[in-house]
């Protein structure tokens, strides 16, 4: 029979070599650094040797205690995942990570529909600009902006993206927007998820490489900051019409050009391949297909409003 080292021991010792620091160790453990002096103790009289050097107000990991560490703590974190994962397996609360524009531009909109159809699932809804890392992070389901290709990833298309001018009818009045290259006359709104403007330009104008240089331009690291700029009149913005249907519809921005840059990159439900989501999780997922179907069929106009 397998003669263990004292568990509680070994998950102070990692967090102790993770922060390098007793004090910051008991902080992530939520208890004092004499508790965790105390498990460290029990670990070193288990293993019968020193972890670590004492020095007045410092402490320094043993060369044996490294080597100990390197080995064990990618089990520690595997045991801690496989658990987080089944206890979720059997519970109702379902993380799903996206993008703050698309929560509060497309998502937010249909939430009332989830609760409806799914009341016993428990939303945790995460906004961020970051990647989830589905290795370190607590999420069961993320919308991600790309081609859909990833490595451990099983990835559900829900809409392929496209990329459309927008400005207020104000905007498009004073600058005299009729045709692409009017816009040397106006300011490019730039985001991260659509910097199409020069393929757009390729596409959809006359205008040489220097002339579309000297446009002046704002770049912004969210669309919904950047379509808020639009609709307060500072530029045109280049945006999916997934994130613009509000807008469009209170004519609050207008399409100035009847020019629509289809583009390689949609939005995607993803989850590990590697593993199963929880029941709940795939119904989340589920009803983000048949939504995202609906709204399909529904139909997003492409045509000028001008």
């Amino acid at each position: 029979m397998a003669s263990y080292p004292p568990l509680k021991a070994l998950v102070a010792f990692d967090a102790v070599m993770r922060n390098k620091s007793f004090s910051l160790a008991a902080d992530e453990l939520c208890v004092t650094p004499g508790a965790i002096g105390q498990q460290i103790q029990k670990l070193e009289e288990w293993l019968g040797m020193s972890l670590f050097i004492r020095q007045v107000r410092q402490v320094h990991p043993t060369d044996a205690a490294t080597g100990y560490w390197q080995k064990i703590q990618q089990p520690l974190a595997q045991i801690a995942d496989a658990s987080s994962r089944l206890k979720r397996s059997r519970s109702m609360a379902v993380s799903l990570s996206m993008t703050p524009s698309f929560a509060a531009k497309w998502f937010t909109s249909r939430m009332a529909n989830l609760v409806t159809q799914h009341p016993d699932i428990e939303l945790h809804l995460k906004a961020s600009v970051e990647t989830v890392d589905f290795e370190r992070e607590v999420v069961d389901l993320a919308i991600r902006h790309f081609n859909g290709k990833g490595a451990n990833l099983d990835a559900s298309l829900l809409f392929k993206d496209e990329a459309q001018a927008y400005c207020t009818q104000e905007y498009a009045a004073a600058m005299c927007l009729s045709v692409p290259e009017d816009l040397v006359r106006a300011n490019l709104l730039v985001t991260t998820t659509q910097p199409y403007w020069e393929q757009w330009f390729k596409q959809f104008s006359q205008l040489d490489r220097e002339a579309i240089t000297r446009i002046p331009r704002m770049h912004f690291d969210q669309s919904l900051l950047a379509i808020e700029a639009a609709k307060r009149g500072n530029g045109v913005v280049l945006a999916s019409p997934y994130l613009t249907e509000a807008e469009v519809a209170s004519r609050a921005l207008i399409k100035p050009f009847d020019c629509c840059l289809k583009l390689e990159n949609g939005y995607y439900v993803v989850h590990p391949s590697k593993t199963t989501p929880s029941q709940a999780a795939m119904r989340v997922k589920q009803w983000l297909i048949e939504e995202a179907a609906k709204y399909a069929k529904a139909g997003v106009s492409t045509d000028s409003d001008l």
